[in-house]
């Protein structure tokens, strides 16, 4: 039996504001997901060990160096992680933070996460780099490969691979806005419908303009703690059931499959850790920095087989009052992605298992699952949460 006192739960959550807040830079957006958060939860900052933040390291830009980070926020930390994975970078900070608890290294870790991409550098993102390439991506980047294209050349592959149609990507992009009309602070609510996706601009054939992220300002924080602590706190205690993350590579151009994922591995180990499997998945938070993304994670974890994400999502699993309700936060699609969108997934999870979501409470929700990806879908970290303990 597993000892209450190293026993992992999250305990608190809190979002900055978003998705555009122009008196916020990145570490102000921590700083105030960390108070939120705070007051979420009735933690102490005093009784926080430890802190978990990921970021790209940029010259010059506030946010993006972790001791520094730790020291604006004021958190007297035995234990830090600043592993950078992209998208996926806080399911590994969740996974780390887990196991740090459970080894009795911190008893109360932080993961925090903020960015004012859109204040700051408006649409440009994916149209140029901070810094020269290096690795495999020096390669690339002189053939104008951005971070769109990547992505295009997967869903390009998939249609050819499995017949799945633009009609059917566009599908995903659709149900994330259903859920994004209940989100007052979602950057897009306006009613969306496949025509609207397939008509939209091309980007990048053949992901169109609603294919694609929106490009926001915001953060958020996740508080882990052990279940013994949780229990004097104001929030019923969210279980984290099973963790798991797999990196096959980095670069587009190094993947030895353009139509599947790393999580065709993580999925099962997080699914056995938890003793559970696919059916047993109330909701999902996937995510989704491009609708092709959300289809590839949907098959990789098992949720339907591979080659009919298409058909899987036509069928309106996906939707409000659907099987396997997605993002109901409204996603990266339509509420907010500023950069790492990660951390939005387990806040959302969260929210939903405390039955705190409002009009977009999937009823009976007792496990979801959030699955991060990062890079150019190289890194995959999966997390599922739920409302009892294993």
């Amino acid at each position: 039996m597993r000892r209450k006192d190293r026993t992992p739960v999250i305990c608190g959550i809190g979002l900055s504001d978003y998705p555009k807040a122009p008196h916020l830079d990145a570490r102000r957006h921590q700083a105030q997901s960390l108070q939120r958060a705070l007051a979420d939860s009735g933690v102490r900052k005093q009784d926080i060990d430890g802190l978990a933040v990921a970021e790209a390291w940029i010259p010059g830009v506030p946010g993006s160096d972790l001791p520094e980070t730790q020291e604006f926020l004021g958190i007297d930390a035995k234990w830090l992680d600043g592993t950078y994975t992209g998208g996926s970078a806080y399911e590994y900070h969740l996974q780390h933070a887990a196991a740090a608890i459970e080894q009795g290294l911190a008893h109360t870790i932080v993961l925090t996460y903020g960015s004012d991409l859109l204040t700051r550098m408006g649409r440009t993102l994916g149209t140029g780099y901070s810094r020269p390439p290096v690795g495999a991506q020096q390669y690339e980047v002189p053939f104008g490969n951005p971070t769109v294209s990547a992505y295009a050349l997967a869903a390009q592959r998939h249609m050819y691979e499995y017949g799945t149609t633009s009609e059917q990507l566009a599908e995903i992009a659709v149900g994330v806005r259903e859920y994004a009309q209940y989100n007052p602070n979602a950057i897009y609510r306006k009613p969306l419908t496949v025509d609207d996706v397939v008509n939209s601009r091309m980007v990048s054939d053949p992901l169109h303009m609603f294919d694609c992220c929106a490009i926001t300002d915001g953060g958020g924080t996740v508080i882990v703690t052990t279940e013994e602590r949780a229990l004097d706190l104001k929030q019923p205690p969210v279980h984290i059931l099973g963790t798991a993350a797999r990196s096959r590579y980095w670069s587009v151009s190094q993947a030895p499959d353009l139509t599947t994922t790393a999580g065709d591995l993580a999925g099962p180990e997080a699914f056995a850790q938890a003793g559970l499997s696919p059916s047993d998945i109330d909701m999902v938070m996937l995510y989704d920095s491009f609708t092709i993304t959300v289809l590839m994670l949907l098959e990789s974890l098992g949720f339907c087989p591979r080659g009919e994400g298409g058909r899987f999502v036509q069928e309106g699993h996906l939707r409000k009052g659907g099987s396997l309700p997605l993002n109901t936060d409204g996603g990266g699609l339509s509420s907010c992605h500023p950069g790492l969108r990660g951390i939005f997934l387990l806040i959302e999870a969260t929210r939903q298992l405390r039955g705190q979501a409002g009009d977009v409470q999937v009823p009976g929700c007792d496990v979801a699952l959030a699955a991060g990806s990062g890079g150019w879908l190289s890194t995959i970290g999966v997390s599922i949460l739920g409302r009892n303990a294993a």
